[in-house]
């Protein structure tokens, strides 16, 4: 599973001109899925973006979680984090996980999200054409990869 954390003021998600998941201050998660991902990534997953210290303290280090800000989580599905561009100029999906492997541990991401973090979890939807709007607050921008637990 990977995913990418961007610290944001703001973040929108929209499909068909309707918003379909809006945040503030918070994190924009973009969320790659693989074939051989489980029950353990979600887990290890949602715990180090909940538990992640990039919101700035009163000296201006990076020293804050989302809890102590206050921050919401507008998670996304994005097949495209495991593009391979090994070969000629089109990317390949081969190791992005298919809709029946990767929308359950999407949903199963949300709700343990939603369980350690005690907030709604916006959304985009799955395998929609999604226009996502954001002010990446710093910038911050975090790339997690639950295989190399980095």
């Amino acid at each position: 599973m990977r995913a990418i954390i961007q610290r944001v003021s703001s973040a929108s998600c929209t499909v068909d001109g309707e918003i379909t998941g809006k945040i503030g201050t918070g994190f924009m998660v973009l969320l790659g899925i693989e074939e051989s991902d489980n029950d353990e990534d979600v887990s290890w997953l949602a715990q180090k973006i909940a538990n992640m210290r990039i919101f700035s303290d009163e000296n201006g280090a990076m020293n804050k979680a989302l809890a102590e800000v206050n921050g919401d989580i507008l998670l996304i599905s994005q097949f495209t984090l495991y593009a391979s561009t090994k070969k000629g100029n089109r990317p390949g999906f081969t190791r992005s996980a298919k809709p029946d492997v990767a929308i359950p541990l999407y949903k199963k991401m949300i709700a343990e999200l939603a369980s350690v973090t005690g907030k709604q979890i916006q959304t985009g939807i799955f395998g929609a054409d999604m226009k996502i709007s954001l002010v990446n607050d710093g910038p911050v921008t975090i790339p997690i990869d639950t295989k190399s637990k980095e």
